[in-house]
């Protein structure tokens, strides 16, 4: 008995559901549906604001009250790229079973879809944080050295992020040598097992672990031991800063005052000093007027320094100048929100179909080609992504 031909429904629920398997860091960061970007058809260009907690500063004693303003701020994520992949068949090919359609087509042209995607969102977002933790030149697990993995625990926490749903993206050549350099711990029998295995860990540290080759490699830029302050007009709150120096590489991480004026990271709500040097990461490159996130904040609410820079300080990249540095990522899910749009079901398309699970929306769309025998398919995605809450992540370096 011949095979049914392949439907459009069977079609967009095997890409929705190859896509939902492949995603190793967008599914474990927080994925936004907003069904408002239906209404308006998914048109390019439309944005969702987000809504940041507000911060307020401790009164302390039965003194007169110190009555704050409500400062709400909301951060925009853009949802304006379009991404997809497109295919043909001809009728034989259509006759196919699901099963061996899926694994011909569909798989294949899915998964390089969304390598791509989770390609760039991982290394864009991994650019944005400034939290990094471990030493230029050494790996981890190197001379079963793994402290970096605390220390990236400690980042987050000073942060304020919540101890569940954290992660690690980590590239598979550096996790061989964090499960070699751990050898010798104690751990679950079952994941003893499984890490020499399957040469990873499920879960330790905190952290539920991923291997991902397509962590963030960072070339450094050639000023990186020669840049210092050169801006007589610092205040809080700001997120620019005049330096003599210009050769530095978007999404390097730096700090200021190291052995004078000493820019120290506070704790979020006691505002005492953690006594280490606030890192911040670079937000444009190739230029004296230094872009960089987060903003310093001395005082109120939002202060998260200890002092200002002053001018005449050093700026203090991480790593050797004109050097690579490959950075895995340790965060909690919601430092980072993936977002996704209804794309328009089109009119005039008799086979045009749009799915939504868990929060990603995928649309198929099939059309005929009566010349050649054939039919044309092509599968979209309208996305966007958003870095939140930096300091709910940090940077791992892994050479």
């Amino acid at each position: 008995m011949s095979n049914a031909l392949v439907t459009i429904d069977m079609v967009t629920r095997e890409a929705q559901r190859i896509a939902h398997e492949e995603l190793s860091f967008i599914g474990t960061i927080d994925r936004s549906y907003d069904d408002s970007f239906a209404k308006v058809g998914g048109k390019q260009g439309s944005t969702l604001r987000v809504r940041e907690p507000n911060q307020y500063v401790r009164r302390q004693g039965s003194r007169v009250m110190d009555v704050q303003d409500q400062a709400e701020s909301t951060q925009t994520v853009t949802v304006a790229t379009q991404d997809g992949v497109d295919m043909r068949f001809n009728s034989a090919e259509l006759s196919l079973s699901i099963d061996d359609f899926s694994k011909r087509y569909i798989e294949p042209a899915v998964k390089v879809l969304v390598s791509g995607i989770e390609s760039d969102v991982l290394q864009g977002a991994t650019k944005e944080v400034a939290n990094l933790v471990g030493a230029a030149g050494t790996v981890p697990g190197a001379s079963g050295d793994i402290s970096m993995i605390g220390d990236a625990r400690a980042r987050l926490n000073q942060g304020l992020a919540p101890k569940s749903d954290r992660s690690i993206q980590i590239d598979s050549v550096t996790m061989a040598s964090i499960v070699n350099g751990a050898k010798a711990l104690f751990h679950d029998g079952s994941q003893v097992k499984e890490a020499f295995r399957e040469g990873f860990y499920s879960r330790s540290a905190g952290f539920d672990w991923y291997e991902n080759e397509r962590i963030l490699s960072l070339l450094n830029g050639s000023d990186h031991t020669t840049v210092t302050v050169n801006d007589a007009s610092i205040a809080s709150g700001d997120a620019a800063l005049t330096i003599a120096g210009s050769n530095y590489t978007q999404g390097s991480v730096f700090t200021l005052g190291l052995g004078g004026t000493r820019v120290e990271a506070v704790h979020p709500e006691t505002k005492v000093s953690y006594g280490n040097l606030k890192q911040f990461v670079a937000t444009n490159s190739g230029t004296t007027s230094l872009t960089f996130g987060p903003a310093y904040v001395s005082s109120g609410a939002k202060q998260n320094v200890s002092a200002l820079p002053v001018t005449g300080e050093v700026v203090t990249f991480f790593g050797t100048a004109s050097t690579s540095y490959k950075n895995a990522l340790a965060y909690h899910k919601d430092f980072c929100t993936f977002v996704t749009a209804d794309l328009p079901i089109m009119d005039d398309a008799h086979k045009c179909v749009r799915r939504v699970q868990d929060g990603l929306s995928l649309r198929v769309w099939q059309g005929s080609d009566i010349v050649n025998d054939e039919l044309l398919m092509r599968i979209d995605i309208l996305y966007g992504y958003k870095v939140l809450r930096r300091e709910w992540a940090c940077r791992i370096n892994c050479t």
